[in-house]
């Protein structure tokens, strides 16, 4: 898809090459920590890319709740929609940089718009798969699972020893449909059993990675 972050930072720069579509024909944008990169529910007609920092999408409920969608970070395409309206909003974790580019203006950029059109539904196709791995998620583990399996998931697309939370765990807890008392009570499980080490609150180390990857089997 994109060139890939660096194996020791999530958030760093992501690279750009001369075989990079979006990287020629995008804007650059960058946001503040927490600014809204578009709204729910706003006509969907950009296709965005993280370039450094992280990116959250959020629902807001009828009830007043709040549904974390997923988490993006450099390289990942994200604001991907079937339809003509965002379903979810979009905001940076902290400051981030962000590619945009109008999708329906593709058509004028060549084979640049068909190498961008084709990185599109290479993207829609791995976000179909983590929604279903989401759903799987919020509705067959248990709470200890549920947060097992995000440590994973986290280490696994930042690729390096220390893995980086960008998010508050708050933010875990709305995406993982917990509440944050028992997040915080799982993270300390996890940690008291030796299957992770936090160095400081954001940054952690899987310790054992096949235990911990035994209590997410379906």
């Amino acid at each position: 898809m994109t060139p890939q972050a660096s194996h020791s930072n999530p958030f760093a720069q992501v690279a750009e090459t001369d075989a990079d579509p979006l990287g020629r024909i995008g804007v650059r944008m960058p946001f503040a920590a927490g600014e809204e990169i578009y709204a729910q529910d706003e006509e969907a007609d950009m296709v965005y890319r993280v370039v450094s920092g992280a990116v959250r999408t959020t629902r807001l409920l009828s009830d007043g709740r709040r549904q974390i969608g997923d988490f993006y970070y450099p390289g990942d395409l994200f604001g991907l929609e079937s339809g003509t309206e965002h379903r979810f909003s979009a905001e940076a974790l902290g400051d981030a940089v962000v590619m945009v580019i109008k999708r329906s203006a593709l058509s004028h950029y060549g084979d640049d718009g068909l190498r961008m059109e084709r990185l599109i539904w290479s993207a829609t196709a791995r976000e179909l798969q983590r929604t279903q791995e989401h759903l799987m998620l919020l509705g067959c583990k248990s709470a200890c699972e549920k947060v097992a399996a995000f440590l994973l998931d986290i280490a696994d697309r930042a690729k390096g020893e220390l893995a980086v939370l960008a998010m508050g765990r708050q933010d875990m807890a709305d995406y993982l449909g917990m509440t944050i008392e028992t997040v915080c009570r799982m993270l300390r499980q996890l940690q008291d059993d030796g299957l992770v080490e936090f160095k400081g609150s954001r940054r952690f180390q899987l310790k054992q990675r096949a235990a911990l990857s035994r209590l997410v089997v379906v």
